[in-house]
């Protein structure tokens, strides 16, 4: 392939609103160097983190102009020199790209590239990447459930929530699940919750611990923590454990919560994963999917050229049904 080659793709050359999410058409196709993979992308994950990159208030700033976007599915173009596990063809996913998924064509570094079975679609396997690893990562690296320990997902109908659910379920937890409309507690019951809360509703926090018989619970993921972290540790059981995936402000506790319950509040950040963390957690998931199990709900679909509305309503949404994704 030429490098001259050009493609469309989202560029943003300032932090701002979602409004400088610009379509560009004459963006150069990347090419792939040392280990590394050329994917012609059909879908692309949005994630709120991308919305706090794009408007500079996150503590990790790309270098300007940037394409955002790290969970792409598509098909393999061509691989870089010492790749030797894909080749042209393969129908694959990506956890992380080079040089951005917001795009018709993506480079990424092959230990972030999977095979994406064919009982997924594109949309799908756009809907793996953060979403499923991060799950992974709260649940079985930080907070350590046992089986038959009881799991809330505060926040259970996105992206993440509906991978902590699947994820939980399949490894023998009482999982409940919160959801902010009736369209999003379905999807919660869909995929892996025995109980499903509408967190809008005034006393819902009540009737997760009537469900608990007043036990309380043993580890909550938690989505929203400025809005949530406060009853989340009133609602533990003793030793419980409080992981964070998302947060957008600050947010008042009170630390004897903590010392009644011996609770502890750990944040989770995907991007410290080892490589042998992100080895594992691709197998466990991959027999996931084998298995059945793992099967990502997609909720809204955008063209590229309204990428900007997609970081709108990611964050304004009033509740999430499923993964939100680009179609490219």
């Amino acid at each position: 392939m030429s490098g001259s080659r050009l493609m469309r793709a989202i560029r943003v050359s300032e932090f701002g609103a979602p409004s400088v999410l610009k379509l560009c058409s004459d963006v150069t196709v990347p090419q792939p160097g040392l280990r590394q993979v050329l994917i012609r992308v059909q879908a692309c994950g949005v994630n709120p983190v991308e919305t706090y990159v794009r408007s500079g208030t996150y503590p990790r700033k790309p270098a300007l102009p940037y394409t955002p976007g790290s969970d792409v599915a598509g098909v393999v173009e061509t691989v870089g020199e010492g790749v030797s596990a894909l080749k042209a063809g393969d129908r694959v996913f990506t956890t992380a790209t080079e040089s951005g998924g917001y795009a018709e064509y993506a480079v990424a570094a092959d230990h972030c590239v999977h095979k994406l079975p064919d009982a997924l679609d594109f949309t799908q396997g756009a809907a793996i990447g953060i979403p499923y690893f991060t799950a992974y990562r709260a649940l079985l690296y930080i907070a350590e459930p046992k089986a038959g320990e009881t799991v809330l997902v505060h926040g259970a109908s996105g992206g993440v929530g509906v991978a902590a659910c699947q994820l939980s379920r399949s490894l023998g937890f009482t999982v409940l699940g919160t959801a902010g409309t009736p369209e999003g507690m379905k999807v919660v019951l869909n995929n892996g919750a025995h109980l499903a809360f509408n967190h809008r509703e005034e006393g819902y926090t009540d009737k997760i611990m009537e469900a608990t018989e007043g036990r309380g619970i043993d580890v909550i993921v938690e989505m929203l923590a400025n809005v949530n972290l406060s009853k989340d540790l009133q609602m533990l059981a003793h030793g419980g454990r409080v992981t964070i995936i998302g947060s957008r402000g600050p947010v008042e506790i009170n630390p004897r919560d903590t010392m009644l319950k011996e609770s502890s509040i750990t944040g989770v950040a995907l991007v410290y994963a080892t490589p042998e963390e992100m080895k594992e957690c691709a197998a466990l998931l991959y027999a996931g999917m084998e298995a059945g199990w793992l099967n990502p709900v997609v909720g809204s679909k955008y063209p590229l050229d309204k990428a900007a509305q997609a970081h709108h309503d990611i964050i304004e949404s009033p509740g999430a049904a499923g993964k939100m994704v680009l179609m490219i």
